[in-house]
């Protein structure tokens, strides 16, 4: 059986533009919030992190994974905004008026459109409304909860389980600031047309009116969109996009100790990578960064690219190095065909991952002759260079 190894080539390493001390550097700024990351969008490339993959309690920022399902039902043209969602004794119960929490205040065993429930959950976190939406597709909040954890696994959110749709404690729900952060990248890339609805100035339904409640939007810095919240024993939460001068960055602050520390550290967080980072191309999009080696071929190796411009941001003060690897296990068996994913690039700056892209072959590769496949069964662990050289060298002898 062939044997099955993982391959990692250094490609790059280059230091960042030459600058005065550390001043800048993404090492050198810190947050008083417990975990948080600062992500930017375009790119993908983490300016910082602290303690990012921490599990904890979502609270009400689980409404915008339940706004993800429903976005994507609407997409598929399952339901549209318009269609109707009963709002069930116990949605009125437990998430309405009577509960004393968050809400929208639907009236009970009345109908309430798609796009008014969403507008309810993310403009002024109507538990309401969430359990709505989610008894109206999953049938039950249960059955819509399993719905949610699926599609967070299905767009890398590894470190993330939903229990229900509103983000009521349940010990058995938890995610990450590295998640929400690849939560919020997703909505904002997939579903443009939905995504403004969580900048709505307020609503009003049974005749009341209520403003948005995200406190980000009004805090000067550019932001846009997403949630807030807050968990009992945990803190308060922040997941939010801001953009300025055309650049877009997604910031998480998660278990703040207050109201005013959630926003003083999300405001910092933000400002702070406004002002530090200048973008940086390290490869064209059909620019070949690392080859692969294939078993059987006609070629004994494959070129690598990432299929678009890879480009990250680097301080622009400090001298962090950036390196990059093209990770992938092999050989790879022939055929191979050209745009088959086969690998990921990883970048890092100083000792932080800021960036990983799926590669991808350059060309097709062919089964080889019987010479080559001979050669290749005994010198594959040998490298591309020993097995080039046997069939360069096999080539003359049978001239």
């Amino acid at each position: 059986m062939l044997p099955k190894l993982r391959f990692a080539f250094l490609l790059v390493a280059i230091a960042a533009l030459a600058g005065a001390g550390r001043a800048g550097a993404a090492d050198g700024f810190q947050t008083q919030a417990p975990s948080a990351i600062l992500v930017d969008y375009d790119t993908g490339t983490i300016l910082f992190e602290k303690d990012a993959d921490r599990r904890i309690a979502p609270g009400t920022l689980a409404k915008v994974m339940t706004a993800d399902v429903v976005f994507s039902q609407l997409k598929a043209g399952k339901i549209a905004l318009d269609t109707p969602f009963t709002v069930s004794v116990n949605a009125w119960r437990r998430g309405g008026g009577p509960s004393g929490g968050a809400a929208m205040f639907a009236e009970v065993n009345k109908p309430a459109p798609v796009g008014e429930l969403l507008a309810g959950m993310l403009v002024v976190s109507g538990n309401d409304a969430a359990m709505a939406l989610a008894e109206g597709i999953g049938g039950t909040e249960s059955e819509f909860s399993q719905m949610m954890t699926e599609q967070a696994k299905a767009i890398g959110m590894a470190n993330s389980d939903f229990r229900n749709a509103t983000g009521f404690a349940d010990p058995g729900q938890f995610s990450t600031a590295r998640d929400l952060s690849l939560l919020a990248r997703h909505i904002i890339r997939t579903y443009p047309d939905y995504y403004p609805v969580f900048a709505r100035p307020g609503i009003e339904w049974s005749r009341i009116k209520q403003r948005n409640r995200n406190v980000l939007l009004d805090a000067g810095i550019g932001a846009d969109g997403l949630q807030i919240g807050w968990v009992k024993d945990v803190g308060y939460h922040a997941l939010g996009s801001a953009v300025q001068n055309g650049q877009r960055l997604i910031v998480v602050v998660l278990a703040a100790k207050s109201e005013k520390e959630r926003l003083d550290e999300t405001r910092k967080l933000v400002e702070w990578g406004f002002q530090s980072f200048r973008q940086r191309v390290i490869f064209a999009a059909d620019q070949e960064v690392g080859r692969a080696q294939v078993f059987g071929g006609a070629a004994s190796s494959v070129g690598l690219v990432g299929g678009r411009p890879v480009s990250v941001l680097t301080p622009r003060a400090g001298n962090e190095r950036i390196t990059a690897r093209a990770i992938y296990t092999g050989p790879l068996l022939a055929p191979v065909t050209k745009g088959t994913q086969v690998g990921r690039l990883e970048v890092t700056r100083g000792q932080t991952k800021v960036l990983e892209i799926p590669l991808y072959t350059q060309e097709d590769v062919p089964v080889g002759s019987l010479v080559d496949r001979a050669l290749d069964g005994g010198l594959t662990l040998m490298g591309d260079s020993v097995r080039d050289l046997a069939k360069r060298t096999m080539a003359k002898l049978h001239k």
